[in-house]
C-alpha cells in the first residue's frame, strides 16, 4: 500500500498523527458511550443484511464492521496504529492502511461490494465529492452507500463533551448536514434511496433515554434533532440494455368475466411474456375459465393456469411469483381497474434504472365516478402519509395492485422474509417491507383507476381498513421502534 503523510495537506496529516495517538484507547471510549455505538450498530445491522460483501471506509478499530457479519468484509483506515487493532481483534476479515481519498488505495482493494460504508468517515475528507465519485469502480448496479454522520444541531453539545472528557476529542472536521451529504452525493452521480435520523437522546439516563428514542424520536420533525443521520444511495442508474423477460401474475378469485378481457387489452411490450394466472377457489367457475382462454390463446401468448394453496391475495402472489419464469414480475389485479394498457409505463419504469421497485398509484389523477368509496379515499390518503413517514420513501397509494420488481430482488425478499414473518393476507405488504428493508429504489407510476365491469370489491372498508390501521402499528414496531 502507499506510504501515507508527506503527500497529505497538513490536515490530514494532522489527523493521521491523531488517530496513531488515540488508536490504543479508542476500544474503551467505545465501551464508555456504549449505548451510543451499540444503537449505531443496530441501525446499521437494520439497514444492511448479514451475508453482504461490505467495505467500511474509516473502518478504525473494526467493530462496526464485525458486527455487520459479513460474507466478505474489507476495513480501510489510513491510521496504521488503527488497523493493527483491527487486524488482532478481528483476524476474520481483511483490514488495509490506506486512504479512501487516494485512487491507489482503492485499486488495491477488490470490489465490487454490496454495500459501501461511511461511518463518521466523510468527516474527515478533504474533497467529499470527488471520494465519493471515486467509489463508483467498486460498485454494482445493486450496491448501496451508507453514510452516517453526527447532526450540525449537535456541534456545541459534541464540542462540550470533549471538553469535559465525555467523548474522545476529534481533529478538525466537516461538519456537514443531511442535505449537505445529499448534494455531494448527487454531484459524484448517486442516487439517494432513503433518510434518516436515530438517537433523540444519546444516553441511556436510567432508561429514559431508549423510551424517548423509540417512541418520540422517530416522529417527523421532531427526529430532525436527534444526534444521528443515515443516508442509504445508489449508483445513478442506467438504461438496460438486456433483454428482460417478464411474468405477468393475474390473481383472480369471482372474477370470471374478466379473465377474457385481461388478455384481449393485454399489450405486448416485451418480446418474452408469459401471463400467469393465480386462482383462489372461486365459486364462478374462473379455474374453468383460466383454462378455457390458456387454451384459446395459445398460439398467441404464453398462458399458465394455477390454483392456490391457501387463501387470500398475499398466498396467490407468493405463489405465482415462486412460479414464474420471467426476469421482471408485475402483478395485475384481475379486477382491471387498474388498466392492463399501462403496465408498459411500469415496465419502460424499471428498466430504465428510474426505480427498482415500481408501485402504482390510484391517488394522483382523477378516477372515475364510484371507482373507489369517497372513505376509502379518505382512509387511502391519510395511510399515504403514515406509510411515507414509516417507509422513508414516497408511497401514495400502498393498496394498489400493480406492483413491478426484478425476480432476483424478490428472491432476496423471499430469503429476508423472517424479519417480518407471515404477517400479510394483501401481498403487497409483504413486497413493500421486504423492499424498503432491501433499500430498493422505489418509483411510483400514477394510473387513472377505472370502475368494475364484473364482478364485486372482495376489500371491505371496515375489516380491512381495521388490518390497514394495524399494518401501520405493525411497521412502526419492525421498521421505526424496533
Amino acid at each position: 500500500m502507499t506510504q501515507l503523510g508527506a503527500e497529505h495537506s497538513s490536515r490530514k496529516a494532522t489527523i493521521i498523527s491523531w488517530m496513531d495517538q488515540v488508536a490504543g484507547a479508542r476500544d474503551s471510549w467505545l465501551r464508555r458511550n456504549d449505548y451510543f455505538h451499540q444503537e449505531h450498530q443496530r441501525y446499521m445491522q437494520f439497514l444492511i443484511p448479514k451475508n453482504a460483501r461490505v467495505l467500511d471506509l474509516g473502518c478504525g478499530t473494526g467493530q462496526l464492521l464485525a458486527s455487520l457479519e459479513p460474507s466478505y468484509g474489507v476495513g480501510l483506515d489510513f491510521s496504521a496504529k488503527m488497523i493493527d487493532v483491527a487486524r488482532e481483534n478481528f483476524p476474520n476479515f481483511t483490514f488495509e492502511m490506506g486512504d479512501a481519498e487516494d485512487l491507489e488505495s482503492l485499486a488495491h482493494i477488490e470490489g465490487p461490494f454490496d454495500v459501501i460504508v461511511l461511518s463518521d468517515t466523510i468527516g474527515y475528507f478533504d474533497d467529499c465529492e470527488t471520494t465519493l465519485r471515486n467509489l463508483h469502480r467498486l460498485c454494482s448496479p445493486d450496491t448501496r452507500i451508507v453514510i452516517a454522520y453526527y447532526s450540525r444541531y449537535w456541534e456545541p453539545l459534541l464540542r462540550m463533551a470533549e471538553l469535559f472528557g465525555l467523548k474522545m476529542r476529534q481533529p478538525s472536521l466537516n461538519w456537514l448536514s443531511t442535505g449537505d451529504i445529499g448534494n455531494l452525493l448527487h454531484l459524484a452521480d448517486f442516487d439517494i434511496i432513503k433518510r434518516d435520523w436515530r438517537q433523540l437522546v444519546p444516553r441511556r439516563l436510567l432508561g429514559l433515554g431508549p423510551l424517548v428514542n423509540r417512541f418520540l424520536g422517530t416522529l417527523p420533525g421532531l427526529r430532525r434533532f436527534s444526534l444521528r443521520n443515515y443516508l442509504v444511495a445508489r449508483p445513478m442508474p442506467e438504461a438496460s440494455s438486456e433483454p428482460l423477460s417478464v411474468t405477468v401474475l393475474i390473481p383472480c378469485r369471482n372474477e370470471r368475466g374478466n379473465i377474457e378481457p385481461a388478455i384481449q387489452r393485454m399489450p405486448r411490450f416485451a418480446d418474452d411474456m408469459e401471463i400467469l394466472f393465480v386462482e383462489g377457489n372461486s365459486s364462478d367457475g374462473t379455474f374453468e375459465e383460466c383454462e378455457r382462454v390458456r387454451d384459446a390463446y395459445a398460439g398467441q401468448w404464453d398462458i399458465k393456469a394455477a390454483r392456490q394453496d391457501g387463501k387470500g391475495k398475499g398466498d396467490a402472489v407468493r405463489k405465482g411469483f415462486d412460479l414464474a419464469r420471467g426476469d421482471v414480475l408485475m402483478i395485475l389485479d384481475s379486477d382491471l381497474t387498474m388498466p392492463p394498457e399501462d403496465l408498459p409505463k411500469f415496465y419502460a419504469a424499471l428498466r430504465s434504472g428510474k426505480g427498482e421497485f415500481i408501485n402504482g398509484s390510484r391517488l394522483v389523477y382523477p378516477m372515475e365516478r364510484e371507482a373507489m368509496r369517497f372513505l376509502n379515499w379518505v382512509a387511502n390518503q391519510i395511510f399515504s402519509v403514515l406509510f411515507s413517514w414509516l417507509l422513508n420513501q414516497r408511497f401514495t397509494d400502498t393498496l394498489c395492485g400493480t406492483k413491478v420488481l426484478r425476480k432476483r430482488h424478490y428472491e432476496k425478499i423471499a430469503e429476508n422474509r423472517a424479519y417480518f414473518g407471515d404477517f400479510d393476507p394483501f401481498g403487497d405488504f409483504d413486497l413493500i417491507f421486504g423492499a424498503t428493508k432491501l433499500n430498493l429504489k422505489v418509483s411510483e407510476v400514477p394510473i387513472r383507476y377505472a370502475s368494475r365491469t364484473y364482478g364485486e370489491t372482495q376489500i371491505s372498508r371496515f375489516s380491512h381498513g381495521w388490518l390497514l390501521v394495524r399494518m401501520v402499528v405493525f411497521a412502526f414496531f419492525r421498521l421505526k421502534a424496533f
